[in-house]
């Protein structure tokens, strides 16, 4: 999910594999990274850190109101109670942080100062949410740019905006959708999306993916 006004074009995105490309095999010629280095960086987003992670502490929280509070209370100790890949505390994953929508409440999080994300549970940050437009307008307009994302919220929903930071990094916990009575943590898990932990997105239920 995304919006038009953060999307970049073809030529863009294409020019900027080709500069990744040729920085890495300048890299690799004078000896600065191994042949296997990137490999081994791209292994670790698919198979280690990454949104899937995130899911599965979502779900937990789904199934698990005890949990949940201590996800909300003291979110890497939380973590740590699951069986998830080592390193969650590593790169871009210390000090992390959720907070939790619910009835009345939607919370959006976003990085003033550049790209600040957890990695860990998130995987890497999208490329709109390090656009300086997303981040002013974050800020100042959050219900308009919720609204470009295809989030409708209530008037009277309470929108809190959470700044991460090197000092701490916040994700969402969205709320349950409909429909997902007797679903198992794994099929949860299924339904969230990077961009419902981002808050720029809900989780659509069930009968709405299907149809």
């Amino acid at each position: 999910m995304n919006s038009d006004l953060f999307k970049y074009s073809e030529e863009r995105e294409a020019a900027s594999a080709a500069k990744v490309r040729a920085l890495e095999a300048l890299l690799i010629q004078k000896g600065v990274l191994g042949s296997d280095s990137v490999d081994a960086v791209l292994e670790h987003f698919e198979l280690t850190a990454g949104p899937f992670n995130g899911a599965r502490v979502v779900a937990r929280a789904w199934i698990d109101p005890a949990f949940k509070e201590r996800l909300l209370a003291d979110t890497p100790k939380a973590i740590a109670e699951l069986e998830l890949a080592q390193g969650m505390a590593g790169a871009e994953g210390e000090h992390m942080a959720a907070v939790a929508n619910g009835p009345g409440v939607h919370n959006l999080i976003i990085c003033t100062l550049c790209s600040c994300y957890p990695w860990p549970v998130l995987g890497l940050p999208p490329y709109w949410y390090k656009d300086p437009v997303f981040r002013a307008r974050g800020v100042r307009e959050p219900r308009a740019v919720l609204r470009e994302f295809g989030v409708p919220l209530k008037e009277d929903t309470d929108v809190k905006v959470w700044d991460s930071s090197a000092q701490i990094r916040w994700f969402v916990v969205p709320e349950r959708p409909a429909n997902t009575d007797g679903f198992t943590e794994e099929q949860l898990a299924a339904l969230v999306t990077p961009e419902s932990m981002m808050g720029v997105a809900l989780v659509v239920p069930p009968v709405a993916v299907a149809a």
